[in-house]
């Protein structure tokens, strides 16, 4: 499939060109970050919100190069690496990893948003879940480039109910200020921090927003190869990126603080559900609710962000599309059957994320190698710091991962 790379006007205003980098944050506060956080805060306090700081700080890294890729290039990281790879065999197979990577990524997007409901509604977790692919199915009829600008806009707004949902806890119980910059101090406290640490910091950077990123800015920019406006969209990205993982960031952040400023000590708070149950009982019903709702919206626009991201993927590696909502349709039926069978949904969870630490290596090293290649990118190639400093996350991140998925056959998670 050949994208459309009609470049459209660049309007004067930065402000006008945000949007992409909210879409792809949408990975960076996803059901399974929630978990990961709430319970590292009510079991340490705040000992390590500097891991977020860390993760936050790589994350703008990677996510703007690559949205750059699309940018300069005008081909997504899929259509690059489709046409990198030897031969139709090759594509097929990285296709596949690819394709499971998604599917993972869905299913705890699914969960989440079934969890929501659950807790909202007392409703079944299938039928939460059939709920929440319907919506994402209404949603994703935006996901075209003709009206991608609507989407994002949606996109935005179920963001601002996940911000409001996860913050309102701290405006009924504000964090100690000193213990917030005391957890700003690099450390860690034996070998279970290390282990939440490491799945903090390597569950970060999801390789379905990695794949996204580079496909939503050309859907929103198009393409035409012209210097000077490559220069003014690549000023806006990195606005667009910084503004974006800063609000994803703050998120995730005030979760965590949330949960060792009111759930520090309490039983149960390593499953979503206890963790509710808690902060009712700590803050009160309203923040409950208002926790469960940004739940139900972190649930439902990462899966619909997550089926954007598949279809991205099979265009630029196979060269084929399906139309998003059969796609939908057909990524929706392994998590609604899980939840049928009634697996533990924290347990679904954990496996989503095991899954997914398979997949970072092959999209997060290609990637800095087609960014720093002058014969691709030009001018633009990434500098040397910019290069040292992507080599180093990605280290740090495909190696904690490794050690995650580890700890995880091992039965230590």
């Amino acid at each position: 499939m050949t994208r459309v790379t009609t470049p459209t006007a660049v309007p004067r205003s930065v402000s006008r060109l945000l949007g992409p980098a909210f879409v792809a944050a949408i990975a960076y506060v996803d059901p399974g970050n929630v978990a990961a956080n709430l319970t590292a805060g009510a079991k340490y306090g705040y000992l390590l919100v500097w891991v977020l700081v860390v993760a936050n700080v790589i994350a703008v890294m990677i996510q703007y190069q690559s949205a750059k890729l699309g940018v300069v290039t005008g081909r997504t990281l899929p259509q690059t690496l489709g046409e990198a790879l030897p031969g139709r065999r090759a594509r097929l197979a990285f296709w596949a990893q690819a394709e499971v990577v998604a599917a993972a990524t869905d299913l705890a997007e699914v969960v989440g948003g079934a969890i929501a409901l659950k807790l909202l509604f007392g409703l079944p977790l299938w039928i939460g879940g059939v709920i929440v692919g319907g919506v994402s199915m209404a949603l994703l009829t935006l996901a075209n480039p003709a009206r991608q600008r609507k989407f994002e806009v949606v996109i935005m707004g179920l963001l601002a109910v996940i911000v409001l949902g996860f913050l309102s806890g701290l405006l009924v119980n504000p964090p100690e200020v000193g213990g917030l910059l005391n957890g700003m101090i690099p450390r860690l406290d034996g070998g279970e921090t290390v282990l939440l640490a490491a799945s903090m910091l390597g569950a970060t950077v999801m390789p379905h927003a990695i794949y996204l990123h580079s496909s939503l800015v050309i859907d929103r920019h198009g393409h035409d190869g012209d210097p000077a406006r490559v220069r003014r969209l690549l000023r806006a990205t990195r606005y667009d990126v910084v503004l974006a993982l800063v609000v994803a960031g703050t998120v995730n952040i005030a979760l965590l603080v949330l949960a060792a400023t009111s759930l520090s000590g309490r039983e149960g708070t390593d499953s979503i559900e206890g963790a509710h149950a808690a902060v009712s009982d700590a803050l009160g019903p309203v923040v409950a609710a208002l926790f469960a709702i940004g739940l139900l919206a972190s649930g439902i626009a990462s899966t619909s962000v997550g089926s954007y991201a598949g279809g991205a993927i099979m265009a630029g590696l196979l060269r084929r599309s399906i139309p998003m909502v059969a796609r939908r349709s057909a990524t929706l039926v392994p998590a609604i059957a899980i939840l049928a069978a009634g697996v533990d949904p924290t347990m679904a969870l954990i496996v989503s994320q095991a899954v997914l630490s398979f997949g970072i290596p092959f999209a997060l090293l290609p990637l800095r190698r087609f960014t720093r290649d002058p014969r691709r990118m030009g001018g633009f190639a990434d500098g040397r710091p910019l290069q040292l400093a992507s080599a180093v996350a990605g280290v740090v991140i495909v190696v904690l991962n490794l050690l995650l998925l580890a700890l995880l056959f091992a039965g230590e998670v």
